[in-house]
């Protein structure tokens, strides 16, 4: 299945781009492969470089102030500097490998609210560089991560939104500079309990999962009752009933705070 995004000219006369992703579905640790195609202009060019990464759009606080912002998180150089010749058609093959703490974008096979996950490519010529629009791709979770999710749909929970925040959550294996948060609303039995935020943050052996209930602005209330981190192997996850485990955990801080 490929996707396909033409960038605008450089210049007149200029090279033009076309980035074509073969498979658009992927999961962390995975790699999305693609070809970049370079057309060359009416004149002769100077290619200084070529380049693909993964990009998010995140959400920033600073002050009293929220704002969006495009963070690429990967990236790779494609080849050295060559030079374009009028006309001439260039194919460059890529793979390009999924960070395992990128976010997941697709769940049961429904787009997330909120979230934006692509590929960018970046062509620099003679001191100008041009980037594409983002070709999204489509993150899905890995066999863990949807065993944890199935559990919340098994307790009757519904997906609210997601979101991307920058900064980092204290305790975990966290590398990249934002966290993703998939917020679901609670079904009645959980009377009194207005939201559940959960947050993966993956490697190649396991994952930190974060959960929290009722989350004040701007930080994660590590320590509270309603702030709970606990270790996920990713090929070791089937032993344990994980809705028991939300359950328990949700009813316990529940009965003490007398919200159910």
């Amino acid at each position: 299945m490929g996707f396909k995004k033409l960038l605008a000219s450089l210049g007149a006369g200029g090279a033009s781009v076309e980035t074509v992703l073969h498979e658009v579905n992927v999961v962390p640790g995975g790699v999305v492969q693609g070809e970049v195609r370079i057309e060359g202009g009416s004149v002769n060019q100077q290619i200084e470089g070529l380049s693909v990464g993964l990009q998010a759009q995140v959400e920033v606080e600073s002050g009293d102030q929220e704002y969006k912002q495009d963070i690429e998180f990967t990236k790779v150089r494609l080849g050295g500097a060559f030079e374009l010749q009028a006309g001439a058609v260039h194919a460059v093959p890529f793979g390009l490998e999924i960070p395992w703490e990128t976010p997941v974008t697709m769940i049961e096979g429904q787009a997330l609210r909120g979230m934006h996950v692509g590929v960018t490519t970046e062509l620099a010529i003679a001191r100008a560089v041009d980037s594409s629009d983002l070709d999204p791709v489509n993150v899905h979770p890995l066999p863990a991560q949807q065993a944890i999710l199935d559990a919340f749909i098994r307790l009757g929970f519904q997906f609210k939104n997601a979101d991307l925040e920058r900064g980092h959550i204290r305790g975990t294996r966290q590398r990249l500079p934002f966290y993703q948060e998939i917020e679901f609303y609670p079904p009645s039995q959980y009377r009194g309990l207005n939201q559940v935020e959960l947050s993966f943050v993956a490697d190649e052996h396991a994952m930190d999962v974060v959960l929290e209930m009722d989350k004040k602005s701007g930080l994660f209330s590590e320590g509270s009752d309603t702030f709970r981190s606990f270790q996920v192997g990713l090929h070791d996850y089937q032993g344990t009933d994980w809705a028991a485990y939300l359950h328990q955990w949700i009813a316990e801080v529940g009965s003490r705070r007398n919200w159910f």
